[in-house]
């Protein structure tokens, strides 16, 4: 069974119980308390349940304790089978000891998960999410990027979450973008715009991230040119006219 099956099926024990111990968990699935407890550290920290010392509750609608809700919720529904393929097919990129920049995203998050099974990751990341979820991991080293907090997607953004990603560098930047065209990627967010810009100025290999809903869409803010990307992993081939204009840019196509 893959992580992100136990995981569906922890959720579904979780709510068949209203509450469930790490111990009945690990016997149900047939694994370890220890992976049982890395995969309620990720589930919480996405928001699907609530984890306790010993195990896991649904997490109530009137806690007082943040949700995940809003915009980057919905979008975690949307193409949710087509975004965790992306990011499985993303991880597989990476060898053991890479160090890797990720932004803030849905299907990023989904690769915070993938990459629970890698051996020794270096995650530099602006997404309270992504660092939670790649901790899961006790091999992985994490730095989260701190600055102006914004709530929506649980990251870090503006002039100090800049200047802290200036002072790393990195073998890989994985970033999700929210439009694609024939000339650049794109995003809806000045902020989150800077965030990847500085991401790309620190590394050597840029994989883009984008479902083929983002294929022909407009943005507001340009992100990147392609011929500063290195691969666009994604599910289906784009149009005729798209690929071969992001191909003519040196772009590995990657993922259909």
């Amino acid at each position: 069974m893959r992580p992100s099956e136990r995981q569906d099926e922890i959720v579904r024990q979780v709510h068949r119980a209203g509450e469930i111990t790490v111990d009945d968990l690990a016997a149900r699935l047939g694994v370890s308390r220890e992976t049982i407890r890395r995969d309620l550290s990720n589930l919480d920290a996405i928001g699907r349940l609530r984890k306790f010392h010993g195990g896991a509750r649904i997490r109530s609608q009137q806690t007082s304790e943040p949700q995940v809700e809003g915009p980057f919720a919905l979008r975690m529904a949307d193409n949710a089978a087509l975004k965790r393929k992306i990011a499985y097919t993303a991880a597989s990129l990476l060898s053991p000891g890479d160090t890797l920049f990720i932004d803030t995203g849905t299907t990023t998050l989904l690769l915070a998960e993938a990459l629970a099974d890698l051996p020794s990751l270096t995650v530099i990341t602006n997404s309270h999410r992504i660092a939670a979820t790649a901790a899961a991991n006790p091999n992985h080293k994490i730095f989260l990027i701190g600055g102006a907090y914004g709530t929506d997607a649980g990251q870090s953004l503006g002039h100090l979450a800049v200047e802290q990603i200036k002072r790393f560098r990195a073998r890989h930047a994985f970033l999700t973008v929210g439009a694609v065209d024939e000339t650049c990627v794109m995003d809806f967010d000045a902020q989150e715009t800077e965030i990847a810009q500085t991401m790309i100025d620190r590394t050597e290999m840029v994989t883009v991230l984008a479902d083929s809903s983002k294929f022909g869409r407009q943005g507001v803010f340009e992100v990147a040119p392609w011929r500063t990307i290195d691969r666009l992993v994604t599910d289906r081939s784009p149009s005729r006219t798209l690929e071969t204009a992001i191909r003519a840019e040196g772009v590995e196509i990657i993922g259909f």
